[in-house]
């Protein structure tokens, strides 16, 4: 299925917008706990990971990123969908594998369109 570019600037927005309600109910630290730290130690969460994959997928022009299902339990990602060619398939990969938080990709749902 291919959506009008409208519709893809509407659900990275979307998806965009979900992932900082995500990052905003995460706890936050005291001041006082690391005075000069600018990291936090607090995990990224598995709905962060989520959105922040899906909407990389999205904006990569290379990858239709409405054929893509994915989820994240654990930090592990699973991609799931049917993609033109083997290409998409590896940048698909490469995209989730750069999110941070995420430990692995698993893509045995992923297939090639026949």
């Amino acid at each position: 299925m291919r959506f009008p570019t409208i519709q893809k600037t509407a659900a990275v927005l979307l998806l965009s917008a979900t992932a900082s309600f995500a990052w905003a109910a995460q706890p936050v630290a005291a001041a006082n706990d690391k005075p000069n730290s600018h990291e936090s130690e607090q995990p990224v969460g598995d709905t962060w990971i989520t959105t922040k994959v899906k909407s990389e997928l999205l904006a990569d022009s290379a990858v239709k990123g409405t054929d893509i299902n994915v989820s994240t339990e654990n930090g592990v990602v699973t991609l799931a969908g049917v993609l033109d060619n083997q290409a998409a398939i590896d940048k698909a990969i490469t995209i989730a594998k750069g999110i941070k938080g995420v430990t692995s990709v698993d893509t045995r749902a992923l297939k090639l369109r026949k």
